[in-house]
């Protein structure tokens, strides 16, 4: 996959987006940009309902065993850049020792659902505020939002995801610039179709037994 994405040029793809506004082309006008838009947000809301109302049995067990683990928070709350450039925070299940600065200090339960990535599942609530979308850009802190540089505004004019397409394309190349260069693409490739392809495509790898086993080094 590294080698899928090596030498890409954040800028282009952007530069594409730009070019087919500019021509009206059906999928990208106003009318249809903004019923799309209320779709996504639509199947956000009922998604992610649906989701906690089924998942919660486990959440509520894993709530359970982090806290009586050492009696600490549930969650960590970490700030991010949303839509419109409002801060937010970003919620996980909390997977290291109440009192832990280093990772090192990672819970046994912690490591289990880090592995898997069952420590984002609480963004579910985010999904349900307005804050984030089930799918979309990688959340990031307003630290690293420069390194968007044009692409900024773009970035802050969607809900970051959940998931996305810089989660099942760029595990190999876990880079800023090809980070950004994935997150652009997403924004000029947008269409449900690709919300719902990168969707499968989740639940697949997570389904997966060697989501849930530990990683052997050979």
């Amino acid at each position: 996959m590294a080698g899928k994405n090596h030498g890409r040029n954040p800028t282009e793809p952007w530069r594409d987006f730009a070019r087919a506004r500019q021509e009206l082309r059906p999928f990208n006008s106003s009318q249809s940009h903004t019923i799309s838009r209320l779709l996504k947000r639509a199947l956000d809301i009922i998604i992610a309902t649906g989701l906690l109302f089924l998942l919660s049995p486990f959440l509520l067990s894993v709530a359970a065993i982090i806290t009586l683990s050492d009696w600490g928070p549930i969650f960590n709350s970490h700030p991010r850049i949303g839509y419109k450039g409002k801060e937010f925070g970003c919620l996980k299940f909390r997977t290291t020792r109440a009192d832990a600065t280093a990772k090192a200090h990672v819970t046994v339960v912690g490591a289990i659902v880090r592995r898997s990535s069952l420590d984002k599942l609480p963004q579910l609530i985010n999904v349900l505020l307005g804050q984030m979308s089930l799918v979309g850009p990688h959340a990031i802190t307003k630290e690293e939002l420069p390194r968007y540089g044009e692409h900024a505004s773009a970035y802050m004019a969607v809900r970051p995801g959940l998931i996305g397409h810089w989660q099942i394309n760029g595990r190999n190349d876990a880079s800023h610039q090809n980070r950004v260069s994935l997150d652009v693409e997403y924004l000029s490739k947008w269409t449900l179709a690709l919300d719902f392809v990168i969707i499968a495509k989740t639940l697949s790898a997570l389904l997966s037994r060697h989501a849930l086993l530990p990683r052997v080094d050979s």
